[in-house]
């Protein structure tokens, strides 16, 4: 079978949905590649490049799509395109299932078989799938770069001889994948960050980047995120009252807002009103990346940047990974392979198209004249954090008892451990001389306070107590080196062995640490 890639013929996009690489790959799985020319002209890829990787040339995007059997795109097709599908025909692009019914009418018409990236569902298995996540990780970190631009100062701190410049401090709405890509370029870049998202457990992944969780002082048993396949969803109106007060608190302090609310199948919610971007400082930015659904900021245009009267700048680009268009082109079509990887099990170039399969089942919206949008529910569980288990609260009685069986319980452990001692030794006593008895009581209440006092210690604090560890052990040497000489063979033996013993202490700690240490030197 041949799959192919036209040219993207919505405006201003650079993306192509086949890269030379990928064609390298795809053609390992058994298929012939094909594209039209100069369709990949904007991202970077000359014709020449895709001629060296065994691509096929097409002059003309209806004799692509008349050559081909699979039809790799970006953009979601307009009725001309899909009215060059014919049966059995497979299109995989961006295709907004739950906004085209049209589309999918003509769709189901023609007999093609349509696979929307955008629904591959969040499950772990699809995610080298998730054309979406690849996006907007793309769109998070271009959005600080564009709030950057028209940003006029710094975003990290300075102190010269000129002066003290204070860091910019940058608010982050939805901490998704576009919203941690953010986070992480924003507090790369050196700004106080800030993030806020509906689902709290998201908060350590948000403070793992150096940026604070914004919490609210509210209450609300938050749908898991394996309900939503992995998506936020809607809040009570108690909640947004909250959040709406939060960021009216927050708004003259900000400097940057970047907003990436985002709910499927819905309008973007409103979080950022006129009255925050009032007051807000003059020369402050709002990038919303929310702006192709509405927007999360009442006054977003989208594909627009606007000055407010207060001049506050509102950038509601929507075209965040197409400005990026080698990088998004070479991830994007990277998800397209691996679709094909799953639709070619055998690695035949035939595609096995299996309905029962979650992945290629939640992702097709038309299939075989049905339409199949919206797929049910997957088989296996999105990916989501698993809930802790609640336990509940003792109470200070329950707690000294717990205290008390658990001190018994040790106790009694060292009590039996002392009096298995204690009769070994009367043991070894009975036949070992005087002198030898001297020094193996030394030996075994060394190693009874040893063992007291280095299981105490936190296992944190393990690594830094090697270098104690090793100068206790050099002196272990040096006494059984003195012992080592002696004529009875019972204590050469235990010389021999604490040698032996404290040698591998002393080199493996120095290891360890040495270790340790490397990981801190810059290379």
């Amino acid at each position: 079978m041949k799959i192919g890639t036209p040219k993207e013929i919505f405006a201003g996009e650079n993306r192509v949905g086949m890269t030379p690489d990928s064609a390298k790959q795809l053609q390992k799985l058994g298929f012939e590649c094909a594209i039209e020319t100069g369709a990949g002209a904007a991202a970077g890829f000359s014709d020449a490049t895709y001629e060296a990787a065994g691509v096929e040339i097409i002059k003309t995007p209806a004799a692509l799509w008349k050559s081909v059997d699979i039809v790799a795109k970006v953009r979601q097709p307009d009725t001309t395109e899909l009215k060059r599908l014919t049966a059995g025909k497979t299109l995989i692009s961006f295709f907004n299932p739950a906004g085209n019914e049209e589309g999918m009418e003509l769709a189901k018409t023609k007999g093609a078989n349509v696979i929307a990236m955008e629904m591959v569902p969040r499950i772990s298995r699809a995610q080298k799938m998730d054309a979406l996540s690849s996006m907007a990780n793309i769109a998070g970190y271009r959005a600080v770069i564009e709030a950057g631009n028209n940003f006029g100062r710094f975003f990290t701190g300075q102190i010269t001889a000129a002066g003290k410049v204070p860091p910019a401090k940058v608010l982050v709405v939805g901490a998704g994948v576009a919203g941690l890509a953010a986070i992480g370029t924003s507090t790369s870049l050196g700004a106080i960050t800030y993030a806020f998202d509906v689902r709290p457990e998201v908060a350590e992944q948000v403070e793992s980047m150096g940026a604070e969780f914004v919490y609210l002082d509210f209450e609300e048993e938050q749908q898991d995120g394996a309900a939503t396949g992995g998506y936020a969803s809607v809040s009570s109106p108690e909640f947004r009252e909250a959040q709406l007060a939060k960021f009216r608190e927050l708004a003259p302090e900000v400097d940057i807002v970047i907003t990436t609310a985002l709910i499927p199948n819905r309008e973007a919610p409103e979080l950022w009103t006129e009255d925050m971007v009032a007051a807000m400082k003059p020369g402050s930015v709002i990038v919303d990346l929310a702006a192709e659904k509405g927007g999360n900021c009442k006054l977003t245009v989208m594909d627009e940047k606007i000055v407010t009267d207060n001049g506050v700048t509102i950038v509601g680009y929507t075209d965040f990974p197409s400005r990026m268009a080698a990088q998004a082109s070479t991830l994007y079509a990277t998800n397209i392979r691996h679709m094909m990887t799953d639709l070619t099990p055998e690695k035949d170039g035939q595609i096995n198209h299996d309905m029962e399969d979650d992945v290629i089942r939640g992702a097709t919206v038309t299939f075989n004249h049905e339409i199949t949008f919206p797929p049910p529910p997957p088989k296996v569980a999105a990916i989501a954090a698993k809930p802790k288990e609640v336990v509940p609260e003792l109470t200070p009685e329950e707690k000294r008892a717990a205290e008390v069986a658990e001190f018994k319980a040790q106790t009694k452990q060292q009590v039996t451990l002392l009096a298995v001692g204690g009769l070994l030794l009367l043991g070894v006593g009975l036949v070992a001389p005087a002198s030898f008895m001297q020094h193996f009581i030394v030996f075994v209440l060394s190693v009874f306070i040893g063992f007291q006092v280095i299981w105490g210690v936190a296992h944190s604090l393990h690594t830094p107590l090697m270098a104690v560890t090793n100068a206790i052990s050099s002196i272990i040497i040096l006494g059984a080196l003195m012992q080592i000489g002696s004529g009875s063979f019972l204590v050469i033996l235990l010389a021999a062995l604490s040698v032996f013993m404290a040698g591998i202490n002393i080199f493996g700690g120095f290891l360890v640490t040495r270790r340790m240490l490397a990981m801190f030197q810059k290379s």
